[in-house]
C-alpha cells in the first residue's frame, strides 16, 4: 500500500508514478487546496477518518485517463489524471487559482480565480471528437471527468462514474456574464444541466483541436496545450475507499 498525503497535485504525481503497475493500492489522506478527487469516493477530509480508510477500507478498481498533448515546449507528451482533465478557460483558471493565497481556503480561492479569468476571457473555435461525434463551434471550456468534482467543490459532471470505461465530456459554449453568474451557484450541487449552452457527451476517446494552442489541465496540472487526446485506461488504479 501506498498512502499519499496531499491534494489533487499529489495525487496526480503518484498516479502518473505507479500507473501500470500491478499489486499497488493507494490510500489517500486528503490534504491540499482542492481535494476533488476524494469527494467522488466519500473519502473524508478528517485525519482520522481518512487513517482508517487507508487501515481498513475497501478496494475499489478505478479508471484511469490517459492524455498525449503538446508540451509547453512544444513535444508530444503523455501523462495519466485521475479525476478531471479539461481544456480552455478552466485550465487557465486552475493556472489562477494555484499562483494565488489559499488562505480562504480551496473553494474561495477557485471562486476568485474564476471571475478573474472570466472577465478577460474569449472564445475561441474548437473542435471536440468523442467517439466519432464531433462538435465545433465557439467555447469557453470542454471538461473530460472521469470523477465528479473539480474547482475546489463543484459538482460539474454528476453522472460521472469512474469505473465505467468512459469519460463524461462536457462540452460549454459561449457563456455571457449573466450564465456564469446564474449558473456558477449551482454547480456546487449539480444543478447546472441541463443548460442552452452546454451539452454532455459520454466516450471513451476525446480528441480536442482549437484554431490555437489552448492551456489544458489535468487533476489541476497544467502540462502543454492542445491539441489534445485523452482515452480511458480501465480500471487501471486501485483505490482504498470506506
Amino acid at each position: 500500500m501506498l498512502v499519499a498525503v496531499g491534494g489533487d497535485g499529489t495525487v496526480n504525481e503518484v498516479v502518473n508514478g505507479i500507473a501500470g503497475r500491478t499489486g499497488v493500492e493507494l490510500a489517500i489522506v486528503p490534504r491540499g487546496t482542492g481535494r476533488d478527487f476524494v469527494r467522488t469516493y466519500g473519502i473524508s477530509h478528517r485525519l482520522d477518518c481518512a487513517i482508517h480508510t487507508a487501515l481498513d477500507g475497501r478496494t475499489r478498481e478505478i479508471d484511469l485517463g490517459r492524455a498525449r498533448f503538446r508540451s509547453w515546449q512544444g513535444e508530444t507528451r503523455e501523462a495519466y489524471f485521475a479525476n478531471i482533465a479539461s481544456a480552455g478557460m478552466s485550465a487557465a483558471i486552475a493556472k489562477r487559482a494555484n499562483e494565488t493565497s489559499k488562505a480562504l481556503g480551496g473553494r474561495a480561492s477557485y471562486l476568485w480565480a474564476t471571475v478573474a479569468v472570466f472577465a478577460g476571457w474569449r472564445t475561441a473555435e474548437i473542435s471536440v471528437e468523442a467517439n466519432g461525434e464531433v462538435r465545433r463551434s465557439p467555447m469557453h471550456l470542454v471538461v473530460v471527468a472521469n470523477g465528479r468534482y473539480f474547482g475546489g467543490g463543484m459538482m460539474i459532471t454528476p453522472e460521472a462514474d469512474p469505473d465505467d470505461g468512459a469519460f463524461e465530456v462536457l462540452v460549454i459554449g459561449n457563456l455571457t456574464k449573466r450564465d456564469l453568474l446564474l449558473t456558477l451557484p449551482k454547480t456546487y450541487f449539480g444543478r447546472h444541466l441541463p443548460h442552452p449552452k452546454a451539452e454532455l457527451l459520454r466516450a471513451a476517446k476525446v480528441e480536442i483541436e482549437a484554431e490555437g494552442p489552448l492551456p489544458i489541465e489535468l487533476d489541476g496540472e497544467q502540462p502543454g496545450t492542445t491539441p489534445v487526446r485523452f482515452e480511458v485506461v480501465p480500471r487501471a488504479l486501485r483505490l482504498r475507499v470506506p
